[in-house]
């Protein structure tokens, strides 16, 4: 496989992960959500930070489930579901990144006639969760080989579903495998889909809508709906980490 050197690499890790979250520039992440679904936040965790999670995929005993892609029609290659309490860096970020986007998912729902809001604090939409018995963490690993793919999805989990969440690419492009682009897709209504792909490197984050997304024309807002997944991996071995901010049933 040919080897691509990444210039320049990832900078050292601000101090904390509050810390780190608090300097991403929100409001451009808002404005890029708010245009396409989606918006990359480049470097948010380290190098070091994807090895750790990647060397979790071997400890069975950090997980409550694995899945098969192949054998529920999902795709090729296989995740894991986190079980509580989560690794540490993984209960970091959804905690310091929700308050973040919990004004954007108040505000695409107002935009879109849904009732639902949320609480400032992701600790106590957890609460809502679980005392709707959704009581399941639902952050993953994904792990692909040489031919897999993930076809594309909505992670949606129960009654209370927050419309944002977080994919962290652990591997790197051109290094660690090759293929494996994170595609979306929109489904607009009367019109054909239109299909993004987010150029995602090592330690970059892409923060996507879950579901669907307001848009606005001349006539009023409208929803459009939109699913993610992972084209087919050439060769190599490509991990990648979704932080998704409610839990399951």
């Amino acid at each position: 496989m040919k080897v691509l050197e990444r210039e320049p690499a990832l900078a050292p890790p601000v101090d904390g992960v509050a810390e780190r979250v608090a300097n991403v520039d929100w409001q451009r992440v808002a404005s890029d959500l708010d245009a396409e679904g989606s918006a990359i936040v480049e470097r948010l965790i380290t190098l070091a930070e994807c090895r750790e999670l990647v060397a979790l995929y071997a400890d069975g005993a950090r997980f409550r489930s694995r899945v098969e892609m192949s054998r529920h029609g999902f795709g090729r290659g296989e995740y894991k579901y986190f079980a509580y309490p989560l690794p540490g860096l993984v209960a970091a970020l959804r905690d310091a990144v929700y308050p973040h986007l919990a004004p954007i998912a108040d505000r695409w729902n107002e935009a879109m006639g849904i009732a639902a809001r949320f609480p400032g604090e992701h600790s106590r939409f957890v609460e809502r969760c679980h005392a709707a018995g959704q009581t399941q963490p639902t952050p993953l690993l994904l792990q692909y080989a040489a031919g897999d793919y993930n076809c594309l999805h909505q992670d949606l989990y129960g009654e209370h579903v927050f419309p944002l969440q977080l994919v962290l690419l652990l591997s790197e492009p051109g290094r660690d495998f090759e293929g494996g682009e994170f595609v979306m897709t929109e489904q607009r209504p009367r019109m054909q889909s239109r299909p993004v792909v987010l150029p995602l490197r090592q330690g970059d984050a892409a923060v996507i809508a879950v579901h669907h997304r307001p848009v606005q024309d001349t006539r009023g807002v409208y929803r459009i709906n939109l699913r993610h997944g992972v084209s087919r991996v050439r060769a190599g071995h490509r991990h990648t980490a979704g932080i998704i901010f409610h839990d399951a049933a």
